[in-house]
């Protein structure tokens, strides 16, 4: 088990950049859905590797190898190495249910937060407008949903450009992004490497509203002026008011990429991102699936492994 149960520990070096090329070459949408299931998956073989080892070396404890009847000598693994890497495993696996339980809860607080901070203003529908005069505007999730923009961002554009970005955020709530940005800060705080998943990750949501908007007010050109402007009106340095950090706002990311792709004709929205050829998607695509794969497999044959030796120093323990 010492060897394979190593594997989902490291695979993300490998895993982690084929699966932004291969997004790169994908529509939004599907790679969207790749990169948050990539992290997911990648993020529970860790996790599970990490809690093979916390076992295997508290199973060589003498208190608990007398609870469960074990043989010490029929373990396997050399306790120089099994114990060690157990304590490290449970140190890991405490810090990343800290960090998962904090950001699950930062999450919701702030969610909280921003519908409290909303409420006193006026809605119409599921737009909530804030007297704010820096130009700003984001999609709210909740029960109901809020497109939330700023007084200042109104005024940056015209009653069209504003169709088009209230179109955009709509497609964030009903696309519900914000629980796809969640799962990859979560499967982050198993696995550090799984962080540079983000920025393709909210680049693809972006891409993924745009095309959605594009396609609601019906002109690929307003939409791109639209995403434009706002992106031009907006204040870096201003804090958006009551965003979540799980929220994206319509200016958020490479605008000029998104701008150029929804200025490509509709037939063909994203022949730029496809330059690496049908054969090096393939390519791509049958990398990431065989790491995530083994990544899989190993856990699974590190966790057969182990519940073997289990029964086989339990077996010698009842035999004598």
């Amino acid at each position: 088990m010492i060897f394979a149960v190593w594997i989902p520990l490291l695979m993300p070096l490998l895993a982690v950049p084929a699966a932004r090329r291969l997004a790169e070459s994908l529509p939004p949408r599907p790679a969207a859905w790749l990169l948050t299931g990539c992290a997911a998956l990648l993020a529970g073989c860790t996790t599970a590797a990490l809690g093979l080892l916390a076992t295997a070396g508290a199973l060589r404890l003498p208190p608990v190898a007398a609870l469960e009847h074990l043989s010490l000598p029929l373990l396997g693994d050399d306790p120089a190495v099994s114990v060690p890497a157990a304590w490290v495993a449970v140190g890991l696996l405490a810090a990343c249910a800290c960090a998962v339980a904090y950001r699950t809860a930062r999450h919701r607080g702030e969610l909280r937060a921003a519908r409290r901070g909303t409420a006193a203003h006026p809605v119409s529908g599921d737009l909530c407008v804030l007297p704010d005069a820096a130009p700003d505007a984001y999609a709210l999730p909740g029960r109901p949903g809020r497109v939330v923009v700023t007084a200042g961002m109104l005024r940056a554009l015209s009653p069209a450009e504003r169709e088009a970005l209230f179109a955009h955020e709509r497609a964030h709530l009903a696309g519900r992004h914000h629980l796809f940005l969640l799962t990859v800060a979560l499967a982050a705080a198993c696995h550090p490497l799984l962080r540079s998943l983000r920025a393709p990750l909210a680049f693809a949501l972006e891409r993924w509203a745009d095309e959605s908007a594009a396609s609601r007010v019906g002109d690929r050109r307003l939409t791109a002026r639209a995403i434009g402007r706002a992106a031009l009106a907006a204040r870096p340095d201003a804090p958006a008011p009551y965003r979540p950090r799980t929220v994206l706002a319509a200016t958020a990311g490479p605008v000029p990429r998104r701008v150029a792709a929804l200025l490509t004709p509709a037939a063909e929205p994203h022949a730029p991102a496809l330059r690496t050829g049908f054969r090096g998607r393939r390519l791509i695509a049958a990398a990431l699936l065989a790491c995530v794969t083994f990544s899989a497999a190993s856990a699974l044959d590190a966790a057969a492994d182990l519940h073997q030796t289990v029964e086989v120093a339990q077996g010698e323990t009842s035999g004598h």
